[in-house]
């Protein structure tokens, strides 16, 4: 499992699959509205109706800060991942 952040759109997503090919993803469960509306997660499923993974939006009101913290950090004007430290 991995957990990876993009502070500009302030998503994550946790990747429950080792590997998630482009295209995988063929169905999505959206969106569910958490608690109180602070965000929204999104699930992604293959065609087998395996969960592949989970998005959440609005994260830094959903998650605690300690995940945000140790997410690997995505950037989504450059597409590149790097680990925080």
């Amino acid at each position: 499992m991995r957990i990876t952040y993009d502070p500009t759109a302030d998503a994550a997503y946790v990747m429950i699959a080792d590997r998630i090919a482009d295209g995988a993803a063929v169905q999505q469960l959206d969106p569910i509205v958490t608690p109180g509306g602070l965000g929204e997660v999104v699930l992604d499923f293959d065609a087998g109706g395996r969960l592949l993974g989970v998005e959440i939006l609005n994260a830094r009101e959903v998650l605690p800060g300690s995940v945000i913290d140790a997410a690997l950090r995505h950037s989504s004007s450059d597409g590149q991942r790097t680990a925080e430290d």
